[in-house]
């Protein structure tokens, strides 16, 4: 694949999809564009993984489910080949688990087939330029998946699922302080401390000792 821009000269595409009146449609949709030439038509992953050894389209347009090989598992397979390639998914589908699979893959953009011809234009010229381009549902999709694995990630940090005085018991066992030395200094009696110890120990997924202090440490609980 030829990376970078040819200057004065067209986007070469290449159009993927399974349904031929509409890989017919969305090529001439295409051909109405100055700067864009189709270079090539697939009717499944297969046939366009074969084709990309023939020819040198600037932009792969691919759509999603299709027999034999799919849009998903195709985009996987070209870019392990050809590493370079720019592939704007085009599909009817918005189920979230189907866009993000696609993303990760590799596609550099994701557009809905119910666009105008002029955003699968723009979105075209955007990938060729070296961006990316979502449709605004997809976009959304990404934003929000995001904003969960942020909140999920303050959620689930195992610190802070600990009381106070088990807190404060991590940070003296860490200092070195033995049981009945925490239960005086906390003023509770040595069954308690253990009873946090316990709890906080098995909140941290720690085992002894040195797991405990080395946790400590990281967390910047305790400086040594």
């Amino acid at each position: 694949m030829v990376s970078g821009v040819r200057h004065m000269q067209k986007i070469r595409v290449l159009v993927v999809d399974d349904h031929t009146i509409v890989r017919e449609g969305i090529c001439a949709l295409l051909g109405l564009s100055p700067e864009i030439e189709v270079v090539g038509e697939a009717c499944n992953g297969q046939e366009a993984l074969e084709l990309l050894e023939r020819i040198d389209p600037d932009i792969v347009l691919m759509d999603i489910a299709m027999p034999v090989m799919d849009g998903l598992e195709a985009t996987r397979k070209i870019l392990q080949r050809f590493p370079e390639a720019r592939i704007l998914a085009l599909t009817q589908y918005h189920d979230r688990e189907y866009v993000l699979q696609v993303i990760e893959a590799g596609a550099r953009g994701f557009i809905s087939k119910t666009v105008a011809s002029s955003d699968l234009v723009s979105g075209i010229r955007s990938v060729f330029n070296g961006d990316s381009f979502l449709s605004p549902t997809v976009a959304k999709y990404l934003v929000e998946d995001f904003q969960r694995e942020s909140a999920g990630k303050k959620r689930l940090d195992p610190y802070e699922q600990l009381t106070e005085r088990e807190k404060e018991v991590l940070k003296l066992l860490a200092e070195g302080h033995t049981t009945q030395e925490i239960a005086e200094m906390l003023i509770i009696s040595p069954k308690t401390v253990e009873g946090h110890k316990t709890r906080l120990m098995t909140k941290l997924d720690l085992h002894n000792r040195v797991e405990l202090v080395k946790y400590a440490v990281r967390k910047g609980i305790i400086i040594i």
